[in-house]
């Protein structure tokens, strides 16, 4: 609420969807001139569309937050990133659950977006939209393409098998027809694009060499990144 108190917990995490005043979106487009040109930006937070939290880049003011919108492809497909003051935000959700978002997807998008809610179902975790199906969602406007890839988030529990998971959706991938991105999110809010877990994981258990720089990752967090070593993830040692 814009009472001028601070936001409470939890905190600010990537891939939050936050409702801007339209007076504060305006403010903050009037401090970036070169904007002023690109379609539907103007208009953005008067139409209620939300703005995505980013990671913060080097040099941004700490006590702003980082938000970014992508045009869709008819608009030049540009990912704008601004800076918000925390007291200009009317409303924060996750984004939408994927099968929520689905019904905007092409119908060849079906049959690998209901395996992928199988496996959700399977494994316990609720995956969400992510990418241009969430945009077209939530917008109405064209961000889907036949070059589009289908971008998902799994939001883990603590402890949780997370390299079961990832095996699950590499199975699943290999009978898609179109290519699965997006990441596996952790408890602390680190995030972790599937593939690159998977392949990790796949290197390192094919050498034997659990230590050395293959079985990391990078994950990425609000103000960066950091090293995950998969080694440390439930079960992965014994999964062969």
């Amino acid at each position: 609420m814009r009472d001028g108190t601070q936001m409470p917990s939890p905190p600010w995490r990537r891939h939050e969807l936050l409702h801007v005043a339209p007076d504060v979106w305006a403010s903050a487009l009037a401090q970036r001139p070169a904007l002023a040109d690109l379609p539907l930006l103007e208009r953005w937070a008067q139409r209620e569309w939300p703005v995505i939290v980013r990671r913060r880049a080097e040099g941004e003011d700490p006590d702003l937050l980082p938000v970014g919108v992508p045009l869709p492809p008819a608009a030049g497909k540009c990912r704008v990133a601004l800076v918000l003051p925390p007291g200009g935000i009317l409303q924060r959700s996750p984004p939408p659950l994927l099968g929520a978002a689905a019904k905007v997807a092409d119908e060849g998008w079906q049959s690998t977006i209901a395996s992928l809610l199988a496996l959700g179902t399977r494994t316990g975790v609720e995956p969400s939209a992510f990418g241009s199906l969430l945009w077209e969602h939530l917008t109405g406007l064209a961000y889907m393409s036949p070059q589009s890839d289908l971008d998902v988030l799994w939001p883990v529990p603590e402890n949780f098998d997370v390299l079961s998971l990832v095996f699950g959706i590499g199975q699943v991938q290999r009978d898609a027809p179109i290519r699965i991105d997006g990441e596996v999110i952790f408890p602390d809010g680190s995030a972790v694009n599937w593939r690159e877990l998977w392949n990790a994981y796949r290197a390192a258990n094919r050498s034997g060499h659990w230590a050395e720089d293959r079985a990391t990752v990078l994950a990425k967090t609000m103000e960066g990144v950091r090293l995950l070593d998969i080694a440390s993830l439930p079960g992965a040692r014994g999964r062969t």
